[in-house]
């Protein structure tokens, strides 16, 4: 045992030689990720909870595990890997001391990513991962956005708040009744019922159609409050955010599933200045959905915003921001506004995504993308598939739906047919409806209604690139240092689009492809700044004291894969999805919760934060 020591010693005496030569930063790393704290390394069900030797080599050996909190870590040259505690005869793999350089090409340890705009609400209680969120370096999600949480609520109108997801973030019916145990109404039990299998870290809102909901029932999408139900909707608040609510968000917009407001927007300016109030008392922040299509009333409401910043000391975010073709005098407007809110001391932080926006749709079930359109809203809206069918079949009722969206046979002709139901038209899947109608001899219009008709509405579409793609003026917005990263929707709009692989798409298009953002300041922007913006504790850097949540991803390669049909939602229902590429391991709270080559771990070591 001596001679063994005496050689080891001999060894670090030479590595201490060598690094002061090469002027090497070394940095410790010694706390391991460690699993079940009430098992030795060595029967560990996830051996990489503890940093072991995996093969002895002629040229060495190969290692493999977790160490987490180590200060400067992305600054350092090397690493001096010790034990984190005394290893008996069975732990002799884990008994491992050595340097490891910092030497593997675009590797990078960042903290777990933070995605501040979600709706994962009802995908927690039947996926505690929020799958894919998690393989894509995302470490915790903000649900409960846009004034809808999933609590509280009272079983009298759990089919209300349904038909107001399904609107407003189009999320099927069928996946809330076929997925959803209903076993709860207030904010803690739902907290609670979430709880159990948490594999990401949630930061909830709660949302403020459902405060109003609770207290005034039906008349809360009718009339403004009353003194008595306002101090009721107030002290609903606060026990919200002492069960574990992060904020209140609220919407100027939205409307439910009759296509009438959302109790929020019945709310007048001194109810959302008593709520403010509270969220005052407890440091929480406000988030709202603006009026995002018209700059003028934006304006107002970073005016607003900024005024109720500055009255309650409170952090404010709107969302999203979005910059097409014609709106970027618009979107300069807003950032100026912002800028200029920004020194008088309010603090109102705009939303922007990575992504530009793509919409897939079938004329099974309603879509945004006609919403502007009464007669074919209405028709998708509040039909039925056979209803559908026989419209479309209708020579007038048809002749008046083309009438109406003529404006836009631009966005018809670019429309690509995405899945079909049937063999007959596989052979058209890829091609444009510019390319089919040639074919046909016809219109791209009358081949998406046609291929609706011979595919029972199942035909299924893809508009691409529709906006928010002018990467010139994008890049510079996601930079802006008094601009939040977000608005990705995660768990939103399932059927249309998929909301998942903003981080990899924010580092392959705008670090890597276009150098319009550094990987620092990128990293930075989804980690320590969105956690210190959301007043999420302990988490968003590494270094002594924090929780480890880690991502650790390749620089090089790190990118959204492509959108992708998969039919794994509650209720045989399906999503657009992307796997990410690029991300090598994901730890939460100290765990491997997903690594590349394995994928979910099974580890639910998530926390309501």
């Amino acid at each position: 045992k001596e001679e063994k020591a005496s050689e080891n010693h001999a060894r670090l005496i030479d590595y201490i030689a060598v690094a002061q030569k090469a002027d090497l930063a070394v940095g410790i790393a010694m706390t391991d990720g460690k699993g079940d704290r009430s098992l030795r390394p060595s029967r560990q069900s996830q051996p990489d909870s503890y940093v072991h030797v995996v093969s002895r080599r002629s040229d060495g050996l190969v290692i493999s595990g977790v160490k987490a909190i180590i200060t400067g870590a992305p600054y350092m040259h090397e690493l001096l890997v010790l034990p984190c505690r005394r290893m008996l005869a069975d732990d002799k793999d884990f008994a491992i001391a050595c340097a490891v350089p910092i030497d593997a090409k675009g590797l990078i340890v960042s903290p777990g990513f933070i995605d501040p705009h979600t709706h994962f609400d009802a995908q927690l209680l039947w996926d505690g991962a929020a799958k894919p969120a998690l393989e894509h370096g995302v470490t915790t999600i903000v649900p409960g956005n846009c004034s809808l949480s999933l609590a509280p609520l009272k079983a009298e109108h759990r089919m209300k708040l349904v038909g107001m997801f399904n609107q407003i973030e189009e999320m099927p019916i069928k996946a809330f009744k076929e997925g959803v145990e209903w076993n709860w109404e207030t904010f803690e039990e739902y907290i609670e019922r979430i709880s159990a299998e948490l594999a990401i870290n949630v930061a909830p809102l709660v949302g403020h159609s459902l405060l109003r909901l609770w207290v005034m029932g039906d008349d809360s999408m009718t009339r403004a409050a009353t003194e008595d139900e306002l101090d009721a909707i107030c002290e609903l608040l606060e026990t919200c955010l002492h069960h574990g609510a992060i904020g209140l968000s609220t919407s100027f917009v939205d409307m439910d599933e009759q296509l009438q407001p959302v109790p929020s927007r019945y709310a007048d300016t001194r109810e959302l200045d008593r709520l403010c109030a509270v969220l005052e008392q407890q440091g929480k922040i406000l988030q709202v959905v603006h009026e995002f299509f018209d700059t003028d009333l934006t304006l107002g409401r970073v005016d607003q915003l900024a005024d109720i910043s500055m009255k309650h000391g409170i952090t404010t975010t709107l969302s999203p921001l979005f910059v097409n073709q014609d709106n970027q005098d618009g979107v300069q407007q807003v950032m100026d506004r912002i800028h200029a809110q920004r020194e008088r001391g309010a603090i109102v932080w705009p939303q922007v995504q990575t992504r530009p926006i793509d919409i897939s749709f079938c004329l099974e079930v309603p879509s945004l993308l006609f919403i502007r359109f009464p007669a074919w809203y209405q028709l998708l809206r509040f039909s039925t598939p056979e209803d559908i069918l026989a419209a479309l079949k209708d020579a007038d009722t048809r002749a008046t739906l083309e009438k109406e969206v003529e404006p836009l046979m631009p966005l018809w002709a670019g429309l690509t047919l995405r899945r079909v139901e049937y063999a007959k038209n596989q052979s058209l899947v890829g091609k444009t409806l510019t390319d089919i109608a040639a074919e046909r001899e016809t219109t791209p219009l009358a081949v998406m209604i046609d291929l609706s008709i011979e595919e029972d509405l199942r035909a299924h579409f893809l508009a691409a690139d529709m906006g928010h793609n002018l990467d010139h003026i994008v890049g510079p917005l996601l930079r802006d240092e008094q601009v939040m990263i977000g608005a990705s929707d995660g768990g939103a709009h399932i059927m249309s689009f998929s909301t998942y692989g903003d981080t990899g798409y924010l580092f392959s298009r705008f670090v890597r492809d276009n150098a319009q953002i550094t990987i620092s300041e990128a990293v930075h922007k989804i980690t320590q700044a969105a956690a210190d913006i959301w007043g999420i504790k302990d988490r968003g850097t590494i270094k002594e004291g924090m929780i480890a949540d880690v991502t650790i991803f390749d620089a090089d390669s790190i990118a959204r894969g492509d959108e992708y049909y998969v039919q794994d939602v509650p209720g045989d229902g399906y999503r657009y999805t992307r796997d990410a590429i690029g991300i090598k391991h994901v730890l939460v709270g100290g765990e491997v919760a997903y690594s590349q080559s394995k994928g979910y771990s099974g580890v639910a070591r998530g926390q309501i934060v």
